[in-house]
């Protein structure tokens, strides 16, 4: 019965997301005028040209480092035991793919309909935009696909923030919703408060909420999202012993670990120098110098630091601490002095660390890949840090270092609203989902790995996994094995005196007394 109440609640998705798609491009159709799709506009062979060329295949460049930075996501799911690899791997590569999609038909409109950055997004206002559907009509111009790109990428590293929060044990449908949610409606409407001209943007404190590249937009939206992912889904199985104090998941490849955040950290230049959106804004060395020290300055404190305090050079931590500086940097590396950014990023590797102690051991909360306290903590002491020390050389940005604390009053507010917005929004999705369709994969699942049960093959095969079980002549088939496991399931739920064995005479999973057990 469950299974036919979901498949549909599936199709009944479908047909909305359908129809609401299809509403919207037929309204788009009334838009007739015509965009600059060549760019014959923008590019002669003037001085005027070379600058539109130049600054399109700088932001370009970016978008390009930010794409691959979904590589370095991945990557970490070295954290993660091995039976759950692949599952990790396809919330991230969904997340690049379906979640541009839904960016593509909705998100970029809500997000930046009525800014006027670029051609085709005139309408809108203070609260969400609705301009630039599906990237026709006048959106259709070589500068706002080319915008759409760069800001694209944004939207779909927002996303997998929250995949290693929640991984390990939650089912893959309910992913997918949360991840068009939050790529079509939940990123883009606070991003349009922000970046689109919204009221957080033009707010009468210092100059407006700034956040150059997302510490706000980004991660303390997409930070908050993952803990309360987290929050609802509860710990993995195994990760508490009775007395409430946690105990160490070890991961299955931390090689994958140091690989990744280099690549993330490559990537990162992108990130924020990119967000320049110029080649001829040369305050990018600036940005680019800034966000290397931050990063560099988290993971020294995180060297020294475990170090002193457990004798070993824990290089998980050392890599975590340079994420954290990496993402505390994000907002005010435009805005800030070098020697601001190695401050930020020294405290920004405290923070991560006294986060993910207080979220594992105080809030009893699990997330494997520490995305709490690497994005959430410190995407809020990020916009914190602009108030601070922002040094007025840049956009007329000032903060407490040059004597005035209205900025710090914008970042603050604008801080705030990201928290209530996520949390609001993670609560609404993930209560739903859970008390509708259920959002944690069984018992069974969990501790064979998602692996298999959701996708079909274990992340590392090995010759045998290839070759099916045999009875005599005949080959099961991959669905009478599920099956026979879902009534073994329930046999085992109903004799706890038995545990399930692996039958190599039978070619199956069968459930045995326990040895321990005499016959009566």
């Amino acid at each position: 019965m469950k299974c036919v109440f979901n498949k549909i609640n599936k199709v009944k998705i479908s047909m909305w997301l359908l129809l609401i798609t299809l509403g919207i491009f037929a309204l788009n159709l009334g838009v007739v005028h015509a965009g600059d799709p060549n760019g014959l506009a923008t590019y002669s062979d003037s001085i005027v040209g070379l600058k539109y060329a130049v600054n399109f295949t700088w932001t370009l460049l970016g978008a390009f480092l930010v794409f691959i930075m979904q590589a370095g996501f991945a990557f970490l799911g070295g954290f993660l035991r091995q039976k759950n690899m692949l599952g990790y791997m396809a919330h991230c590569f969904i997340d690049s793919t379906l979640g541009a999609i839904v960016f593509y038909l909705f998100g970029f409109a809500l997000m930046f309909g009525g800014s006027k950055l670029v051609p085709g997004l005139d309408y809108g206002n203070s609260f969400i935009g609705w301009d630039g559907f599906f990237l026709s009509g006048r959106s259709y111009d070589v500068q706002t696909i080319m915008f759409w790109l760069f800001q694209m990428v944004f939207a779909t590293k927002t996303v997998t923030i929250i995949a290693g929060a929640v991984a390990e044990r939650m089912k893959f449908v309910p992913y997918i919703i949360y991840s068009c949610l939050m790529c079509g409606l939940i990123y883009p409407i606070y991003g349009h408060w922000v970046w689109g001209g919204g009221w957080l943007s033009t707010l009468p404190f210092g100059a407006g909420v700034k956040d150059f590249a997302g510490c706000a937009c980004v991660h303390t939206v997409g930070g908050i999202m993952a803990f309360v992912g987290a929050l609802v889904l509860g710990p993995r199985k195994g990760k508490y012993n009775p007395d409430g104090t946690p105990n160490a998941i070890p991961g299955h490849n931390l090689v994958y670990v140091v690989i990744g955040t280099f690549i993330l950290a490559f990537g990162w230049f992108g990130f924020n120098a990119g967000s320049t959106l110029a080649a001829t804004d040369l305050r990018m060395s600036v940005v680019a110098s800034n966000t290397f020290i931050a990063a560099a300055a988290g993971a020294s404190i995180m060297l020294f630091l475990t170090w002193a305090m457990t004798g070993y050079v824990d290089l998980l931590f050392i890599c975590n601490g340079a994420l954290a500086g990496l993402v505390a940097i994000t907002a005010p590396c435009a805005y800030v002095e070098p020697w601001a950014a190695a401050v930020i990023g020294l405290l920004s590797g405290l923070i991560m660390r006294g986060a993910v102690w207080f979220v594992e051991v105080k809030l009893k909360v699990d997330d494997p890949l520490g995305a709490v306290a690497v994005h959430a903590a410190n995407g809020i002491w990020g916009m914190l840090a602009i108030g601070i020390f922002a040094d007025g050389t840049y956009g007329g940005v000032s903060g407490l270092i040059t004597g005035s604390g209205w900025q710090l009053l914008a970042q603050a507010i604008g801080t705030g609203v990201a928290i209530g917005w996520a949390f609001a929004w993670g609560a609404a999705i993930f209560f739903i989902l859970k008390y509708t369709i259920g959002i944690r994969v069984s018992d069974l699942v969990e501790s064979d790995g998602v692996d298999t049960h959701i996708h079909g093959s274990p992340c590392y095969p090995v010759e045998q996994d290839f070759i099916a079980p045999m009875v005599g002549e005949a080959m099961i088939d991959l669905g009478q094995e599920r099956e026979q496991l879902s009534l073994l399931e329930e046999a085992m739920s109903k004799d706890a005196g038995r545990e399930k064995i692996y039958s190599d005479k039978l070619g199956r999973w069968v459930y045995a007394r326990l040895k321990t057990e005499k016959k009566r």
